[in-house]
């Protein structure tokens, strides 16, 4: 039961989380890396890619693959994550917002099989 419920869990907190990518574009473009090109693009693809796979982990037959597809996305978004806690930029969770993508990682990895 536990186990159901933290997947539940994290597959709100990605959807929730990807869909915040179209509500509040400003705040994710902010983060982008100025090395990076195409912002929006990139912040739409990364909502997109949260929702769905958010979703994703809810179907059992999609569920290790949306597992593994967090955890790549986790780690695609962890520079982004480093320039904004780098940049100081305000309310964006800086600092200890990295160690908290190791934990998401984790919470992920926990239904890979």
């Amino acid at each position: 039961m536990l186990k159901f419920i933290a997947m539940v869990a994290l597959s709100a907190l990605f959807v929730t989380a990807g869909v915040m990518h179209f509500a509040r574009p400003k705040f994710f473009v902010k983060m982008m890396p100025p090395q990076l090109p195409w912002h929006r693009e990139l912040v739409a693809l990364s909502g997109v890619a949260e929702v769905a796979l958010g979703l994703a982990l809810l179907i059992p037959a999609l569920r290790t693959y949306a597992a593994w597809g967090l955890i790549a996305l986790l780690i695609a978004v962890f520079p982004s994550n480093v320039y904004a806690a780098v940049a100081g930029l305000p309310g964006r969770g800086g600092y200890p917002r990295l160690p908290f993508q190791l934990v998401l990682i984790a919470w992920a990895w926990w239904f890979t099989a």
